[in-house]
């Protein structure tokens, strides 16, 4: 409705400061020229919006105009007491405060709202650990955060992936938390990166200051940083045939493998597709583990290497004389 994304705009510009249409248009889902028509009607109905031209300008409210447009709907209220991850939270330092502040804002609440308000808690929780998996404590985690606040440099000892140590001085921009495994976002000659939070060996908060880039979106950030991590992955697909007995357990696996298609059953009943890993050694050892539950047609020489691994693994066991 047209009325509430007037309202919305009115709270974007209040909260946010200065935006410009293009900012509105995808913050709200319309086309720009909508947002120049909501401008119009906003103006005409008296609301002091703004334009300022130029390379930085954008749509402001007059300084000091603030809207009391604050009442909240129903699903806007829900939105705001589902619970989040609560082992975020504790990373963060903030359960207990988050928690203090759930009361008081209960505490506003009329009495009749209270219960929907429970019911709330009652059928929507958010865990974000994995199941099997211990969180590993991050001992420099609470100077992370002071550097981000306080605007300081780090100097930072880090484990990359390939266990190689690196040390550089890093401006950080922010943390941001993927599942349960918590990442900083940091600047480093011009470059950002994003380094796992637990692959931080040390650091030492520096006296010197930095000035955070004022159009760096954290949020935009992380997106984009995804879409081309998973792009530059190695790929290595498999064209195989599937036992009915596992089809369920490879269409939920989110591990080692991903499902590109799966097909209709052929009269044998089993289900032709195609999977993708990051590796063909990956390949292999997922492959060999359902043993002849899942039947090869492409690449063939993979056939001939799994064969020798399941050779190898028998003759293994034969010569122990276990078996």
């Amino acid at each position: 409705m047209r009325a509430d994304r007037l309202i919305s705009i009115l709270l974007l510009l209040q909260n946010k400061g200065k935006l410009t249409t293009k900012e509105l248009a995808k913050e709200l889902e319309v086309a720009e020229r909508t947002i120049h028509r909501d401008m119009e009607a906003l103006s005409a109905a008296g609301i002091p919006v703004i334009a300022e031209r130029g390379k930085f300008g954008g749509w402001r409210l007059l300084d000091q105009y603030r809207t009391k447009l604050t009442g909240l709907k129903e699903n806007e209220w829900m939105s705001l007491f589902i619970s989040p991850s609560f082992q975020l939270l504790a990373d963060l330092g903030l359960s207990k405060d988050w928690q203090k502040a759930r009361q008081k804002i209960l505490a506003s609440f009329p009495n009749a709202l209270k219960k929907n308000v429970h019911d709330v808690w009652n059928r929507i929780h958010v865990d974000t650990t994995q199941w099997g998996h211990s969180p590993g404590k991050i001992e420099s985690f609470k100077i992370l955060q002071q550097a981000i606040w306080e605007e300081r440099k780090l100097q930072m000892k880090y484990e990359r992936a390939d266990r190689e140590c690196i040390e550089r001085i890093v401006e950080p921009l922010g943390l941001v938390a993927k599942g349960s495994a918590w990442y900083l976002v940091a600047s480093s000659n011009e470059n950002i990166r994003s380094y796992r939070a637990s692959r931080i060996i040390s650091v030492i908060l520096l006296t010197d200051v930095f000035s955070r880039p004022d159009d760096f979106d954290l949020v935009q950030y992380w997106s984009h940083s995804t879409q081309e991590f998973i792009k530059s992955l190695p790929k290595y697909e498999v064209d195989v045939e599937i036992s009915p007995s596992i089809v369920q357990r490879i269409k939920f696996t989110g591990r080692f493998v991903r499902v590109l298609k799966m097909d209709i059953p052929a009269e044998s009943e089993w289900t032709p597709a195609s999977l993708c890993f990051e590796t063909e050694q990956e390949a292999k050892e997922y492959i060999l583990g359902f043993a002849n539950q899942i039947r090869i047609i492409r690449p063939i020489r993979l056939r001939k290497q799994i064969y020798d691994m399941a050779k190898r693994l028998v003759d293994f066991y034969e010569r122990e004389g276990s078996i």
